[in-house]
């Protein structure tokens, strides 16, 4: 970031600028747009969870994880403060981050079914993972005013991703609604009145200049409030995840469907 230029206008005047996804990773992790979110993360990154102590924090905005010609994007909400604010990648060293990668290695798409940190050998074939929040926010709950000031890396993100792109999986009602006013501003029309969340939900949004169609999909958080009370299960993201995935011609492959 330069002297020159104000914090909070970071992401609108850095993002768009990003000629590739690796570009815009490197210019995400450099945003301090949002005070009380770095005044977080960086307290965080200092006070630790006892269990981590001898961690080196990452404390910095995160970058999305995954290949840059995905086939198929997940939003989730916002990295967490001794997960993917200590791993420096996203749904990388939690119990949603297992859940959701456990989902994934079943069908195909991860090539280990654990997240720890970053260099432990984890891939992703044809999905990334990305938020309309880069930073840790206090008790999960980012503000209004900092989501959007974060919206342009995500729309950029999009935007690179649309010659590949082809659905996009919303992990909850926070990211969803983030995520329509960004689907716009990265090229698909979304009708009015705007689709509603819900798990299983399911529309196609037109290209507005023509080009390939994207299916939006809604999955309930894989937040532990919604795992370990069995609001979402293994079989319940499997399924919207292997929807997802086939319906952007991704192969998956077969499940226990326990």
């Amino acid at each position: 970031m330069t002297t020159s230029e104000p914090a909070h206008s970071y992401p609108a005047r850095q993002a768009p600028g990003a000629e590739t996804v690796a570009e815009l990773d490197a210019r995400v992790i450099d945003c301090r747009a949002c005070p009380r979110l770095v005044e977080w993360r960086e307290e965080a990154a200092r006070t630790k969870r006892r269990a981590y102590a001898d961690w080196d924090y990452w404390g910095r905005p995160v970058p999305g994880f995954g290949p840059a010609d995905a086939a198929v994007a997940i939003v989730g909400l916002a990295p967490a403060a001794h997960g993917g604010n200590r791993t420096g990648r996203m749904f990388t060293g939690d119990r949603a981050g297992d859940f959701l990668y456990a989902a994934l290695y079943d069908l195909g798409l991860a090539n280990r079914p654990t997240a720890t940190h970053r260099g432990d050998g984890l891939e992703l074939r044809g999905v990334r993972l990305t938020s309309p929040v880069r930073c840790a926010p206090p008790a999960n709950r980012p503000t209004p005013r900092e989501r959007d000031t974060c919206r342009p890396w995500l729309a950029r993100e999009l935007r690179l991703l649309r010659p590949t792109l082809r659905t996009v999986v919303v992990l909850g009602a926070f990211g969803w609604q983030a995520v329509l006013p960004v689907l716009e501003a990265a090229g698909w029309a979304v009708p009015r009145p705007r689709p509603v969340f819900a798990h299983g939900a399911r529309t196609t949004l037109r290209a507005t200049d023509g080009g390939a169609p994207l299916t939006l999909f809604g999955c309930y958080h894989v937040s532990q409030q919604n795992t370990f009370t069995g609001r979402l299960t293994p079989a319940m993201l499997r399924e919207v995840l292997g929807a997802a995935a086939e319906a952007a011609g991704l192969a998956v492959s077969g499940t226990d469907p326990s």
